[in-house]
């Protein structure tokens, strides 16, 4: 896999993208691998009584961790010193459903348009801000044609540390390296579905897209991002939105306009359509 920059003009924005509930519906394979994990890595079954009971939270978290989490409920207790082997049966397993994922997942609605919409930006460089270590990450994007995309050379995995804010600026440390650019807050997006994604952005100071593709509704994303406008009117909210923007020209929301207030990325359009 190889990214080529859609533009030869100096790099100026970082895009950071979400995967799983923004880009991709990965079918439910999360719980799969991290079981087919536990039984490669602990040589004993799930306890799929416990796991039913008690699932392990997954959305915006980062694999490690979710992995000591699902090692501490099947009562593993040296949890940190098998999280290596756990992370290489990780990715093992899936890339042993990457077919499996082409077929029964499938890229979000809009999810390509925005990709390559952004892609033809000049100075824009788009790559991941996930939980998922990067293997992963790597296997769900080609499932639907949308690695190349993304820079995967830039982005901030799972893989490099397990607390998500963290990964932003591993992500802008990785792209000042290779562009020659300081990315800072003013300069850097996030884009994602869950509280905990809004929260990593918000949490420098950075500029963050929150759509509501995922198992959030607007009302979580907006509590997460901003606790004193969730208690607003919604009807002085809705009379503050100066541009609605169609998500297949989703770049143009972030070219700031002199009369911006608020800027909305419009999804109504589009329909789920599975591969």
């Amino acid at each position: 896999m190889s990214y080529c920059p859609r533009s030869s003009l100096p790099a100026e924005v970082l895009v950071l993208w979400d995967v799983d509930g923004t880009l991709v519906s990965a079918a439910g394979v999360g719980q799969e691998i991290f079981a087919e994990a536990f039984r490669a890595v602990a040589s004993a079954p799930v306890n799929a009584g416990r796991v039913d009971g008690r699932m392990v939270a997954m959305a915006g978290r980062t694999d490690h961790e979710i992995a000591l989490e699902f090692l501490a409920v099947h009562d593993v207790a040296d949890g940190e010193a098998r999280l290596p082997a756990f992370t290489g049966a990780l990715a093992t397993a899936m890339e042993a459903r990457s077919r499996w994922l082409a077929e029964h997942g499938y890229a979000l609605p809009g999810a390509e348009a925005a990709l390559a919409a952004l892609g033809r930006e000049p100075g824009v460089v788009q790559s991941l801000l996930t939980g998922n270590i990067e293997p992963n990450a790597a296997v769900k994007l080609a499932a639907f044609g949308l690695d190349a995309y993304v820079d995967f050379e830039v982005g901030g995995f799972g893989s490099d540390g397990r607390h998500r804010p963290s990964l932003v600026e591993v992500a802008r440390r990785k792209a000042r390296a290779k562009y020659g650019v300081a990315f800072g807050p003013s300069t850097t997006v996030l884009v994602g579905d869950t509280p905990l994604d809004v929260a990593a952005g918000r949490q420098g100071g950075h500029h963050v897209v929150a759509v509501a593709t995922g198992p959030f509704d607007a009302e979580d994303l907006r509590a997460a991002g901003a606790k004193a406008l969730a208690g607003a009117d919604p009807g002085w909210l809705e009379r503050l939105i100066t541009r609605r923007v169609p998500v297949e020209r989703f770049q143009e929301a972030l070219v700031r306009r002199p009369d911006d207030v608020k800027v909305v990325i419009d999804f109504s359009a589009c329909q789920v359509h599975k591969a």
